[in-house]
């Protein structure tokens, strides 16, 4: 098969890395694609956002089966544009991916359909958020309805912070993301990731993680994209997975089947688990970052199987064979980030780093300018590796960081520390 990967960040590193073990991988593209995954796959300029460019594309390279990385792509309607052409494609459609792009849209299902989740309000207007704010007081959540790269959260824990964090939002720091705002109660537990791979019909559960969100050791500091992961999560208990899919996964996807929308793609669920009970954070429309990294060092070969029987809506014949196994991710970032960083500092030692089944660096924002490979974002590596024990994952993860040479960057050294 000829096979399209859209994305250039580190979750589309490990799907391209994933595919390119299975047989049934021919050819490979990525788009745009980055300095790692042009080690393992031809990489194309191409607009993802722009469906018409990718149908062209894939006629013109005769491109079997296209799997969509990130949010931006589904929710102006890539995958509606590819399987309007006949071209096979794994993610949902734009109206199925409002399940992430609107936080307001998700709350609606959810109550039709019952699933648990935070109480909730919805505001256009800035002056009654911050009214809403004062009225139930800290801790609290303030989110933006819209797409903001993983940033669009902020979990306030005094009436301050929320109010601060609804003046930007409104204006203007997140851009048309923070046009609107939801305001949620701030729930207690432990939060883990569940994916489900869904094809309209069929929810099959494809495996656990949990990440850590904060920038600084211990869970401190502002939010960010996600600064290491592991898999499978402890406290994602196969009881609690299963209450999960019984009072949220299912009862959400008739809801949407209800409507006419109904999904077909990986769904993302963030729960809060208290007392092994599970509510629902919120959901995503495509796999995580960094959660994807250390699920497909799991899935391997099998990841593409599994998407290409969700896509064809064949996953009532499919299972999920899982190593008995570990892996984690530690992500390396520019200096600054969150905030304000500099592109361009080199970075030596990644070449030093075993690559087989159970050691891998992904690469999220790199490039390469004179034959050197030098960061190009702020989430710039995810060194990732497996092991027998969560702990041995860890040490081995870590032991390749320790080879990286990279003065203007940083990691978090304590990834893992909740299971650990």
């Amino acid at each position: 098969m000829n096979i399209l990967v859209l994305g250039s960040g580190g979750r589309e590193h490990a799907l391209a890395w994933a595919i390119m073990q299975n047989p049934k991988c021919d050819r490979l593209i990525c788009a745009p694609g980055n300095a790692g995954m042009a080690e393992i796959a031809e990489c194309a300029a191409l607009d993802i956002t722009d469906g018409s460019a990718v149908v062209a594309f894939c006629e013109e390279v005769a491109i079997d089966f296209v799997v969509i990385g990130p949010e931006a792509p589904l929710a102006a309607g890539v995958a509606d544009r590819l399987r309007g052409a006949g071209v096979l494609c794994f993610g949902p459609s734009a109206a199925a991916a409002r399940l992430e792009a609107s936080k307001a849209f998700t709350k609606e299902i959810c109550a039709a359909a019952g699933a648990p989740t935070a109480a909730y309000a919805h505001f256009a207007d800035a002056e009654a958020a911050r009214a809403y704010i004062r009225a139930q007081g800290a801790p609290i959540v303030v989110k933006a309805d819209g797409l903001a790269a993983g940033k669009g959260v902020v979990v306030a824990m005094t009436e301050a912070e929320a109010l601060e964090a609804v003046d930007a939002m409104f204006g203007g720091a997140m851009g048309a993301a923070g046009a609107e705002v939801v305001i949620e109660e701030f729930m207690t537990g432990e939060e883990a990731s569940f994916f489900v791979l869904v094809d309209g019909e069929t929810c099959l559960p494809i495996g656990t993680a949990q990440d850590h969100k904060r920038v600084g050791e211990g869970d401190t500091g502002p939010n960010t994209g996600g600064m290491g992961a592991y898999s499978p999560a402890p406290v994602l208990t196969e009881a609690v997975a299963e209450a999960a899919m019984e009072q949220i996964i299912r009862p959400t996807m008739a809801e949407m089947a209800r409507r006419g929308m109904p999904y077909q793609g990986v769904l993302y669920a963030g729960l809060m688990i208290e007392g092994g009970a599970p509510r629902l954070v919120e959901y995503n429309v495509r796999f995580g970052d960094p959660e994807c990294q250390v699920l497909m060092m799991r899935l391997g070969a099998q990841a593409l199987d599994l998407m290409l029987a969700c896509a064809e809506g064949r996953l009532d014949e499919m299972a999920v064979n899982w190593a008995e196994d570990h892996a984690l991710t530690v992500v390396m970032a520019a200096a600054g980030y969150p905030g304000a960083y500099a592109k361009g500092s080199v970075i030596r030692g990644v070449e030093d780093c075993p690559e087989d089944s159970a050691y891998m660096v992904f690469h999220a924002g790199t490039g390469m300018e004179a034959g050197q490979l030098v960061a190009t974002g702020g989430r710039v590596l995810n060194v990732t590796a497996r092991g027998g024990t969560l702990q041995e994952a860890r040490d081995r993860a870590y032991a390749m960081v320790d080879r990286i040479d990279w003065p203007e960057g940083f990691c978090r050294r304590d990834i893992g520390w909740r299971a650990l």
